[in-house]
């Protein structure tokens, strides 16, 4: 990672599997760059500090508030957004769950939900009420109440030990 002449930086990274090597300003925001640069407008800006999780990113398997990272850090790192996960099975399962359940409302908040719900449900399958509540502790809605978000990501949790137990 070297600066150039217009003190931007050279770094490489993967965004929802595509290779890109790009020049950012040092302060540019992973946010910025996902959204201004790549196109990737699913992940969206809410409070610009990390308090709500609209702009919430898997980075290098782990949600982050993309609001909070600079572009320059992701060198070398792969980033997925809302779009990509947009043709995996789960994601498309929570997605029906959260329209099914009502988990959705203005849907601001709904793509940083479903990163931190796709996350928790890919590295555990069978999360506790309280690993579900963690996992969300970041991610703000002001429309559902909370409660039908919930739902949506227990009915995605039964069904595939429904599925697990009739297999």
């Amino acid at each position: 990672m070297l600066a150039n002449k217009d003190n931007k930086t050279a770094i490489k990274l993967i965004v929802n599997s595509i290779s890109h090597t790009l020049e950012v300003a040092g302060n540019t925001r992973l946010l910025d760059l996902v959204r201004n640069e790549l196109r990737q407008t699913g992940t969206k800006e809410g409070c610009s500090v990390g308090e709500c999780g609209a702009c919430t990113v898997i980075l290098d398997g782990k949600p982050v508030c993309s609001c909070l990272v600079l572009a320059a850090q992701c060198d070398g790192k792969e980033v997925t957004t809302i779009e990509g996960v947009a043709d995996d099975p789960l994601a498309q399962q929570l997605q029906q769950s959260f329209i099914v359940e009502g988990g959705v409302q203005c849907g601001f908040c709904t793509p940083g939900v479903l990163m931190s719900s796709w996350a928790l449900l890919g590295d555990n399958p069978t999360p506790s009420d309280s690993d579900i509540l963690d996992a969300l502790e970041g991610n703000l809605c002001r429309c559902t109440g909370y409660q039908p978000i919930l739902n949506s990501i227990k009915a995605v949790i039964k069904e595939n030990l429904q599925s697990l137990n009739s297999a």
